[in-house]
C-alpha cells in the first residue's frame, strides 16, 4: 500500500470488481474514451488485465482511496501500454465522477511519476489523452509532462496526444 496527503493506493482485490465496473461502466467518466462505458464483460477483461500485470510485474494500477472516506475512488498508476507498435509505461487513470475537481488526479498523477521514478527506477513514463479532454491535458502538464507527439491510435478520429516525463539526472 502507498499513500499521498489525501489518497491511499492499493493492489486491486477481487472484492474491487464492483466498484471498478460502476465507475467504468458509466458514461459520463466515459466522455473522452472511444469505445464509451465498458459492459461486463468489456470491465471484467480489463480488471482481470490488470490484476495479472500486478502479477506479471509487481506493480500496476491502484484502487484509489480517499483518506477520509477509504472509498474507492478510482483506479489508476503506471503499466505498460502498446503505444502504435512500441510498448510504454503508461500513466493512466479513470475517477468517479463524484470525486472530480478535488484535484486527486494530479495528486494520483505525481505521486505515480515520483514513484516510477523513485521505486520502479524507470527514466521516461508517458500518457496519451485524446485531444479534447482538457482536465487531463491540465493534470499532465501540472505534472510536467511535456507534449511530444500524436498518435493515430483510433480509426477515423483525431488523434491522441502523447505526453512524457524523463527522470532528472543528478
Amino acid at each position: 500500500m502507498e499513500q499521498s496527503n489525501r489518497l491511499i493506493f492499493d493492489i486491486p482485490k477481487v472484492d474491487d470488481f464492483k466498484r471498478f465496473y460502476e465507475i467504468h461502466s458509466d458514461p459520463e467518466t466515459n466522455l473522452f474514451n472511444p469505445k464509451g462505458p465498458l459492459n461486463l464483460e468489456e470491465s471484467k477483461e480489463s480488471f482481470n488485465s490488470i490484476i495479472a500485470h500486478w502479477k506479471e510485474h509487481n506493480f500496476g494500477s491502484w484502487t484509489i482511496k480517499t483518506k477520509e472516506s477509504e472509498t474507492i475512488v478510482g483506479f489508476g498508476g503506471l503499466s505498460y501500454r502498446m503505444y502504435g507498435a512500441a510498448m510504454k509505461l503508461n500513466l493512466g487513470y479513470r475517477f468517479d465522477k463524484d470525486s472530480w475537481g478535488k484535484g486527486y488526479a494530479t495528486e494520483l498523477a505525481k505521486y505515480t511519476i515520483f514513484y516510477g521514478f523513485s521505486e520502479l527506477n524507470v527514466d521516461k513514463i508517458f500518457a496519451i489523452v485524446r485531444p479534447k479532454h482538457a482536465a487531463s491535458i491540465k493534470v499532465l502538464e501540472k505534472c510536467n509532462m511535456k507534449f511530444l507527439q500524436t498518435i493515430n491510435d483510433v480509426p477515423k478520429q483525431e488523434d491522441s496526444l502523447i505526453y512524457s516525463i524523463e527522470k532528472q539526472k543528478p
